[in-house]
């Protein structure tokens, strides 16, 4: 299959998840990395509009570059752009909300009470933890093998669905995630998916 026909297969299956969700939130979601996103603006093109793009960069001079490029991107396109861990840069570049890691996820209040019209989501591991009651949605991960964590513990559609079931906030599938394996999470209950190398380019 080749990577234009891929995505858009990934991207059907997300909006037929996201259709039976609830949520206005958007279906498809591109999660940069440092590593594994070598031209994340290259992928940002060909998302669909109305999908989202959470940008991680651990260099902060990076992270501000991209953050300005893809914001200027997102606005022509109708994409979402959230900043993860970076309220300030959120704040200087205009952005739609901001990400937070699992550890940082009790801070969601907190940005909330500053910025009500934000989408702020965060990330879980875990049943425990996806109980975030100010976050618009959480990303659970890793639902399938992945090599930003190579034999790394999954959670498995099951695990997934589990959680899925019972949470209350709208989940994000994130974790080694394809056209493929998307499959595998027909009639979840989920906001949509979430992927790195899957729409790389």
């Amino acid at each position: 299959m080749t990577d234009k026909l891929a995505h858009a297969k990934l991207a059907r299956a997300a909006a037929a998840l996201n259709a039976h969700s609830g949520t206005s939130l958007p279906p498809l979601v591109l999660v940069t990395d440092d590593v594994r996103l070598a031209d994340p603006l290259a992928s940002a093109r060909i998302l669909p509009r109305g999908s989202m793009i959470v940008l991680r960069a651990r260099q902060d001079a990076r992270r501000a570059q991209l953050a300005a490029e893809l914001r200027e991107l997102t606005r022509s396109r109708k994409i979402k752009l959230l900043i993860a861990n970076d309220a300030a840069l959120a704040v200087r570049v205009g952005a739609d909300g901001i990400h937070l890691s699992q550890a940082a996820a009790h801070a969601a209040s907190h940005w909330r009470a500053l910025h009500p019209y934000w989408i702020i989501t965060a990330a879980a591991h875990s049943l425990a933890s996806s109980h975030v009651a100010d976050a618009d949605a959480l990303f659970v991960a890793p639902v399938f093998p992945t090599k930003s964590h190579p034999g790394g513990k999954s959670l498995g559609a099951i695990g997934l669905r589990i959680i899925a079931g019972q949470s209350t906030r709208p989940i994000y599938a994130l974790g080694g995630i394809d056209a493929a394996r998307a499959a595998e999470l027909k009639g979840a209950r989920l906001a949509g998916l979430a992927a790195i190398g899957a729409l790389a380019v």
